[in-house]
């Protein structure tokens, strides 16, 4: 499973304090920062389910705003012509 985050985290230095936090606290998780992106990306992976709430909490006592990012589907897979005829 992978979730995909929104952080206000901007320094490298934090992003890494961050990472080593989830890594002890999440053994099952691989998390990374894309501070390059504009929405401050968190990206977690794991085997398993993802506990996104307890994340959450986890980040914001840290002092960091979290936001889920919603899934985006290309508006090309959303119509239904775009699914091949299966009857």
């Amino acid at each position: 499973m992978v979730e995909v985050f929104k952080t206000n985290v901007n320094e490298p230095y934090h992003a890494e304090i961050i990472l080593r936090f989830i890594h002890k606290s999440f053994l099952q998780y691989n998390a990374s920062f894309d501070l390059e992106d504009h929405d401050k990306i968190l990206r977690v992976q794991s085997g398993g389910n993802i506990e996104t709430e307890r994340l959450m909490n986890f980040i914001l006592e840290l002092g960091f705003q979290i936001e889920i990012l919603p899934d985006e589907i290309p508006s090309q897979f959303l119509s239904n012509s775009s699914f091949p005829d299966l009857a």
